[in-house]
Formats: C-alpha cells, sequence, structure tokens
C-alpha cells in the first residue's frame, strides 16, 4: 500500500489546485505566494543540507575502489576505480555524474539449484536512469524560455533538436516522452523486483508519481487542453515571477494551476528527500576522497589535539592508585615520612 498511498497524495494536491485556483482571490496564492514560497523553501533547505554534510566530519579515508590503487611502478594502476591525485578524482567525478559511470557496471545475482549463483549485466537501469535525468534537465532548460524575454538563442536551439523528429503540431518533443518513459520503468522496478520492492518506502514511490503527474499535466497543457489556457497571461507571470512584479491577467486555466502546484510540491519536498542526491554526490566522501590511504596518513582535522601521554607519565599519576588496586609497577612508592 505503500505506492498507493503516493498515488493519493499527488491526487489531493490535484484536486486542490484545481478546485482551489477556481475560487475568486484564489488564483494569487497558486500563482505567485505559493511559487515563491516553494522556491525559498528549496534555496534554503539545499543550503542547510549542504552546509550540514559540509560541517560533518570525516574520521577515515574511506573512499570507494574497485580497481588497483598506485603501488608498484610495475603494478598498472586503475586511475580512475582508485584516483590518487585531485585530477584523478576530478575525471571519477565528471564521469559520475554526467554518465553515471558506477550504474553502468550495474549487475544482477541470481542463486539457482545447485546451489549456483550466477551474474548478469543489467544495463537497463543505467539506461533508463540517464533518459530520466536528461530528459528532466532538458525539459527544465527549455522552461528558461517562459522568464526570459527576449529567449536566448541556444535555448531555441535545444528545443529545435528536442523536437527534430516532430509530429503533428504542435511539435513532439522527445524528452516529454523521455521522462514519462523514465518515471514509468524506474516506479515498475520497484514493484516487480521483489528485493527493490521490500526495501522501498513511500518516500521512494512519492517523488516518482509526483513527477509523473508534473509530466502529465505538462503534455495535457501543451497537447490536449491548448484552448484551456492563455498562453500569453502565463508568460506575463512567468517574467513577473523573475522580476519580481507578478501580474494575473484573465482566466488562465485549471490544469495551469494542476501543473504549477504540482511543480511547487515538489520544489518544497526536494531538499529533504533523496532527491537531495543531486547535490551529496559532491559531498560523499566515497566518492571525493583520493585512494592515497597507504602512502599519506589520513588526520581527522575536527578531533581535538591530544599530547603524547608515556607510560611512565601515566604510572608516575596513578602510581599510588595502582598499588592499592594491586596492579603492578615499574617503580616502587616512596616510603612515607613518619609524623612526628
Amino acid at each position: 500500500m505503500k505506492y498507493a498511498f503516493s498515488f493519493l497524495a499527488v491526487i489531493a494536491l490535484v484536486l486542490i489546485a484545481g478546485l482551489g485556483s477556481q475560487i475568486p482571490g484564489m488564483p494569487y496564492l497558486f500563482g505567485v505566494a505559493l511559487p515563491y514560497l516553494a522556491l525559498m523553501i528549496f534555496l534554503g533547505g539545499c543550503v542547510y543540507r549542504v552546509v550540514q554534510w559540509a560541517k560533518s566530519p570525516v574520521p577515515f579515508s574511506i573512499q570507494t575502489t574497485c580497481g588497483q590503487g598506485k603501488s608498484l611502478d610495475f603494478i598498472k594502476h586503475d586511475r580512475l576505480e582508485a584516483p590518487n591525485t585531485t585530477a584523478e578524482v576530478v575525471a571519477r567525478m565528471f564521469l559520475e555524474i554526467v554518465t553515471f559511470r558506477s550504474l553502468f557496471r550495474n549487475t544482477k545475482s541470481e542463486i539457482y539449484d545447485g546451489p549456483q549463483i550466477t551474474y548478469e549485466s543489467s544495463k537497463w537501469l543505467w539506461m533508463f536512469a540517464l533518459i530520466f535525468h536528461y530528459s528532466f534537465l532538458v525539459i527544465v532548460v527549455r522552461h528558461m524560455r517562459l522568464f526570459l524575454d527576449p529567449v536566448p538563442v541556444w535555448i531555441s536551439w535545444l528545443e529545435y533538436g528536442d523536437g527534430l523528429f516532430q509530429v503533428g503540431a504542435p511539435t513532439w518533443y522527445i524528452t516529454d516522452i523521455g521522462l514519462l518513459a523514465g518515471v514509468a520503468l524506474l516506479f515498475s522496478r520497484r514493484l516487480i523486483t521483489r528485493h527493490v520492492r521490500f526495501i522501498s518506502l513511500m518516500n521512494d514511490y512519492f517523488p516518482l508519481v509526483l513527477i509523473f503527474g508534473i509530466a502529465l499535466s505538462g503534455i495535457l497543457m501543451r497537447y490536449f487542453l491548448r484552448t484551456d489556457i492563455d498562453i500569453v497571461n502565463i508568460k506575463q507571470l512567468a517574467v513577473g515571477l523573475v522580476t519580481f512584479s507578478p501580474t494575473i491577467g484573465a482566466e488562465i486555466g485549471a490544469i495551469f494551476y494542476i501543473h504549477l502546484f504540482l511543480v511547487c510540491a515538489l520544489l518544497a519536498y526536494f531538499p529533504f528527500s533523496k532527491l537531495m542526491h543531486f547535490a551529496g554526490v559532491f559531498m560523499s566522501p566515497t566518492r571525493n576522497m583520493k585512494n592515497t590511504s597507504r602512502a599519506k596518513r589520513h588526520i581527522n582535522p575536527w578531533n581535538p589535539r591530544i599530547l603524547p601521554h608515556s607510560y611512565a607519565g601515566y604510572e608516575d599519576e596513578f602510581r599510588e592508585f595502582m598499588v592499592d588496586a594491586g596492579i603492578p609497577v615499574e617503580k616502587e612508592l616512596a616510603p612515607k615520612k613518619d609524623e612526628d
């Protein structure tokens, strides 16, 4: 029932925006107040999480490696899997962030009668993760045309490339289909794969359903309910939000407020969810540390400075208590002077 609650939560958000925006005076709440509030929560939450991660101590050298570290000259060093320099760490992080390199090596294991265990390549998860993330990125960048006047040339070229395989009018964007397909597969994986379903929580399903709702409402607004919205007023509102002079003109349409409200919900939810991995990957010591634990001693900078204390000094400090407890000592206690 974990995924059912996610669907119910998103449906409730849709009803709130769809019905609430039709009440006189409420379009300003859904079109201006909530977007500003959601953006402040998003920015403040992201900064707070990153600062907290930056303040967390890293007492050990805990980089993740799956290759040969730098050793003797005649032993081949795997520079990406066991980086030894800052440049190698940067190259590893770049490939991880841009191409999801570690996910490309994803394998699945199965136990058969025998018992026998087999390992098989599983590239489909890597492929659909790439489709999902890059489709999401392109869609976010494309939406910048609503906030900029005039629209930069590079955004127009991006739109042209996204709609290269035009089907009908208006242009069908490749990323619209890619985003829906990516979300559908990632959601299905949590339902079908038994060990993934076992560890999945509601906060794993909810963002997927919410993003699906955002994509679906956007597709409905662009391709099927175009007569119910006023794109000129939407552009005016978007530019007004950026310039801090928002105005809501004529009736925009309930589907727009539903789409915008779901986006606001995602922004407000983002910093407090697993979606923060977009910033966490940069702060992860398993990825951003050099594999130099054998060549260089890792000292935790947060540890207090502790001066060395020899055993002789320890015994001098506690000799009397050690003798009373029957613990052998190297030096006997000095005889006590007789009191007069």
